[in-house]
């Protein structure tokens, strides 16, 4: 596998755990058939672009990419799709977490580069 290919892998899983948790919201509750539908496909695919990443990726840093990534990807979207808002000690969390997410792809070499 080159090692590009995990990287694309986890980058699905991520968009697709972000179309997921966009329409986990939208379902209100699992009362709303299509949200829900998006929501079990969505998180279908993530898994399984996951499981792809780790045949390659440790398990703890490509599960610190997913969920770092898509925390703060959601987020975003709450903050803009549903006008959610996120005070100062909450920006500076996910910047944090970016910075953190940032660390490891640029310093660690447990990752396949």
């Amino acid at each position: 596998m080159s090692t590009l290919k995990p990287y694309l892998y986890l980058a699905l899983a991520i968009v697709f755990e972000v179309i997921g948790t966009t329409a986990l919201k939208e379902s209100d509750g699992f009362t709303r058939l299509g949200p829900s539908i998006v929501t079990a496909v969505a998180y279908a695919i993530s898994f399984a672009a996951l499981a792809l990443t780790l045949k390659t990726i440790p398990v703890g840093l490509a599960y610190a990419i997913w969920s770092g990534v898509g925390i703060v990807l959601i987020a975003t979207v709450g903050w803009f799709r549903f006008r959610q808002t996120l005070d100062t000690p909450a920006i500076v969390g996910l910047g944090l977490i970016i910075v953190g997410v940032v660390i490891i792809n640029a310093f660690s070499k447990s990752l396949p580069h």
